[in-house]
């Protein structure tokens, strides 16, 4: 049932249904998104669970891509982004990454939409201006900062859909005789290894860009 469906305490001239507005209308493409994938989202899908007319959407929303940047606005709203005021970049990038991958873990159906339109707003915008303000502070140079950003979103994406794949997406069943590393390495929870891999990836990730950071600096300082 639809967020839309009417209130059992609904008192007298109060509406039964709440007012539709972009927040309701983000909330349910959302919902939508999360229950039916991102190929079941549709503006005329989406008026018809909340009960109205697709014309009506236009009248909140300026069309379907107000529609997904409200959808980001959701999501991007549960990454914690506080640490970037408060650590060095490196710790900072790694309290950020997690909360990112868990949120975008949470909608996982939301990635393939959310990966493919321009981003536009307000509070995404905002993050990443947390996330490259803070690497600015670390001495990282004006034309890598970009770079940096998105080879760690890159990575966080791959390791949120990771999280939530199937149990079994290397079947060795049948064939351990000619894997059989691969097939003992593959023994324990699938959940686990999400989580080792993860660890593993955003250790070496930030590993690495140190290096690189200090290997430019020292690149870029005038010999004495």
């Amino acid at each position: 049932m639809s967020s839309t469906a009417a209130s059992d305490g609904a008192g007298p001239g109060r509406p039964r249904t709440p007012v539709l507005g972009a927040e309701l209308i983000a909330r349910e493409a959302l919902a939508l998104i999360d229950e039916e994938g991102a190929d079941a989202f549709s503006l005329p899908r989406l008026a018809a669970r909340l009960g109205v007319k697709t014309a009506s959407l236009y009248n909140h929303l300026d069309g379907r891509a107000a529609v997904i940047e409200g959808v980001r606005r959701l999501v991007v709203e549960e990454m914690d982004v506080a640490a970037f005021g408060a650590l060095p970049w490196p710790d900072a990038l790694r309290s950020w990454a997690r909360s990112y991958r868990d949120a975008f873990a949470r909608h996982p159906h939301a990635i393939e939409l959310l990966a493919t339109t321009t981003i536009s707003s307000p509070a995404t915008l905002t993050m990443y201006e947390a996330v490259v303000s803070a690497l600015a502070r670390g001495g990282w140079p004006r034309e890598r900062l970009v770079s940096v950003l998105t080879c760690v979103e890159s990575f966080l994406l791959g390791s949120a859909l990771d999280l939530v794949a199937p149990p079994i997406m290397i079947d060795t069943a049948g064939q351990a005789e000619r894997v059989p590393v691969l097939a003992d390495a593959l023994e324990g929870s699938k959940a686990a290894r999400a989580d080792r891999a993860f660890d593993c990836g955003l250790d070496a990730l930030v590993r690495g860009l140190e290096d690189q950071l200090t290997a430019l600096e020292r690149y870029l300082t005038p010999p004495q």
